[in-house]
């Protein structure tokens, strides 16, 4: 047997001058598949003057099949599934999930390990090698070519010092270039091929690419920026918190209706205010009458009273009280409270015409139904205790209404359904009747019919929680549309057509066919709103490249003031992180052409995992087709609760995040 190595740095010695062609080009980075392609890549990029990275991957292996690859993941996040495979052994997305988030904390943990606060090089537009100490069966170089192409690179070249024959011929069809240095046949293992084939250590991986980190990230700066960051930088419009930054923001909206102002998180302080801004100018400057919120509709309704002069609530604080459902900041914060206050303000200065605050959510199922209940104690006891005694189907599930979706989703008893709809049918059939010490009788009447049309759709939405097929997704933007639809009419009854400004995360506004939401048939408030109001809605879509946000790390935990990353290279944040490190407005109405057509976007909820930040908060979208313009804020701080705990005061611990995943 021939020993053609005497160990992984000969190797790539002796690949790198294979690789000449490539030499001192501007455009080429080097990764490699650690551990054992690291030595061999090092030399290969030092005889080049290229930059070095190394680009993990995991295999996603089938729950219970471990070996059978469904799909990987690797650097920067980026995941591939085998659709055929996953499609044929009908794996549902949750597993998927929960499979992905599982093997990204340990890619994580190795990219942590082995890059020791450096950044990761750029791929897209680039020439990328990427380099292993050999192919045997090539499922690995395979995993990660194929992974390494959702970040468009300009073309990917594999590379390895010894591989078989057949292996090398088959990797064509992934790679744009293939170059093996020694095809021996029949090859018997990659190891036979080297004299020192020991396995390479953590530590030497670690000391390479340190040694080679410092000119990876001189050369990565150089000619770093996307093409689309200097076209896009000529068409922002600069926000200076000047009294006319938004001037062309409201020019664009033009007589549009119904603007529906997003965000990228549910606890970012600018989001919050800038909203609050655009909105204030929308209801002086444009007649703007309400403002419909991602919220219950018992929960707002109350803020309503309050706003329109109705309530005995002595101040805003007071009047956001039944806001005590988790997540308390998303409305309880001290931005929405100084919007409130100004919103009463105004409206006490009017003798009409004023504005008012609406819910869209559906989760308050009993707070709903105590609502139509005192209403109907109000107007009609008698009409109450026959709802009452509708409603009580839901007593002997307790106050958990997931239980109650559990139980009656599984068929274990009968469902309340019928109970439900009987009642908002005789909800929307009453007149309306006068109330002491309240708003006008039908809008009285039409906030009880709302709470019933509440608990309708809640009941369906719970129940499909459990084994139904319909997406709760859909369920709940629907149920949002429906609610939006009769409040505008509603509000179109007092003699001019509504004009009404939403409040709501990215997900539910932005167009959902524009992201990966249609591939699962799922919809989206934006969406059916642009669908039924064609010219009449206008999208703006917020985001931010780093800072920190109010959020909490599981379902019903404590707020917490969590440090958020910054974006990953392959992103639409990422790239407005390029245009400017400030704020800006983009119409990409007009700048579409400009900007890339699929980039991931992040969106972060309620809950902010950084650990799993690829997985749990990014997904591909198109911004010219989701938008009608978008506000980007490079820099953003924590929302800041009413009630802040000590997790929020003591915030994150100091953490350094050398890479954007």
């Amino acid at each position: 047997m021939t020993v053609v190595f005497s160990d992984r740095r000969e190797a790539g010695r002796k690949l790198a001058t294979e690789l000449k062609d490539y030499a001192g080009r501007r455009d080429v980075i080097v990764l490699a598949l650690p551990r054992g392609g690291v030595p061999v890549a090092y030399e290969v990029a030092r005889a080049l003057k290229a930059p070095l990275d190394v680009f993990v991957v995991r295999k996603l292996g089938v729950p219970g099949h471990e070996e059978l690859a469904m799909g990987a993941i690797a650097t920067s996040g980026v995941r591939v599934l085998n659709e055929q495979l996953v499609d044929e052994l009908s794996v549902p997305q949750h597993v998927i999930d929960a499979v992905a988030s599982r093997e990204e904390q340990e890619l994580l943990r190795r990219e942590r390990l082995y890059r020791g606060g450096r950044p990761p090089l750029r791929v897209k537009g680039r020439t990328v090698i990427i380099v292993d100490d050999g192919l045997a069966t090539g499922s690995t170089m395979r995993a990660a070519i194929s992974a390494l192409r959702e970040s468009r690179p300009a073309r990917i070249i594999a590379a390895v010092p010894v591989g078989s024959p057949d292996t090398c011929d088959a990797m064509r069809a992934d790679a744009d270039e293939v170059v093996c240095a020694t095809t021996p046949q029949p090859l018997l293992g990659v190891g036979r091929w080297y004299e020192d084939f020991s396995q390479t250590s953590d530590e030497e991986v670690k000391t390479l690419l340190a040694r080679a980190g410092q000119r990876s990230t001189a050369a990565d700066k150089v000619g770093a920026e996307q093409p689309a960051a200097s076209t896009l930088r000529r068409r922002v419009v600069r926000l200076a918190g000047r009294a006319g930054d938004y001037d062309r923001l409201i020019e664009a909206i033009g007589k549009a209706r119904f603007v529906l102002l997003g965000e990228a998180s549910h606890g970012t302080h600018e989001f919050y205010q800038e909203r609050a801004l655009i909105t204030r100018r929308l209801i002086e400057e444009k007649g703007f009458s309400a403002v419909a919120v991602e919220a219950d509709w018992p929960d707002a309704y109350r803020v309503n009273r309050y706003v329109q002069g109705a309530s005995d609530d002595l101040d805003a604080k007071e009047a956001l009280a039944d806001f005590r459902r988790f997540p308390t900041w998303m409305w309880r914060n001290r931005v929405v409270v100084e919007f409130i206050e100004w919103l009463r303000d105004r409206n006490d200065s009017l003798a009409q015409a004023k504005a008012g605050f609406y819910g869209l959510d559906l989760y308050a199922l009993h707070g709903a139904m105590k609502a139509v209940l005192r209403y109907l104690e109000a107007v009609e006891p008698a009409a109450a205790e026959v709802a009452r005694r509708r409603y009580a189907c839901f007593d002997h599930f307790g106050p958990d209404p997931q239980v109650y979706g559990f139980i009656a989703g599984s068929d274990i008893e009968k469902s309340c359904e019928d109970a439900v709809i009987a009642q908002l049918v005789e909800t929307l059939k009453r007149r309306p009747a006068a109330k002491p010490n309240s708003l006008l009788p039908e809008d009285e009447l039409f906030a009880a019919q709302q709470n019933a049309r509440l608990v309708k759709n809640a009941e369906a939405y719970y129940r499909a929680m459990f084994l139904a097929p319909e997406s709760t997704w859909n369920l709940r933007d629907r149920h949002m549309a429906e609610t939006f639809e009769a409040l505008a009419a509603h509000l179109s009854r007092r003699g001019r057509p509504a004009k009404v400004v939403i409040w709501a995360h990215n997900s539910h506004l932005g167009d959902a066919r524009a992201t990966d939401k249609s591939r699962r048939d799922e919809i989206n408030l934006g969406q059916l709103l642009r669908e039924t109001h064609k010219g009449d809605t206008f999208l703006v879509g917020l985001t931010t490249h780093h800072g920190t946000v109010t959020a909490a790390s599981d379902w019903g935990g404590p707020a917490e003031r969590k440090t958020v990353r910054p974006a990953l290279a392959s992103s639409y944040e990422a790239l407005f992180h390029e245009v400017s490190s400030d704020r800006f407005h983009l119409d990409v109405r007009n700048a579409g052409a400009d900007l890339p057509r699929r980039l991931l976007e992040r969106a972060i909820g309620v809950i902010y995992r950084p650990e799993t930040e690829r997985v749990s908060h990014y997904f591909h979208a198109n911004l010219a087709e989701q938008f009608d313009a978008v506000l980007h804020f490079d820099e953003t701080r924590a929302v800041e609760p009413l009630e802040r705990s000590s997790e929020w005061d003591a915030g994150e611990l100091a953490e350094t995040y050398p890479f954007g995943v």
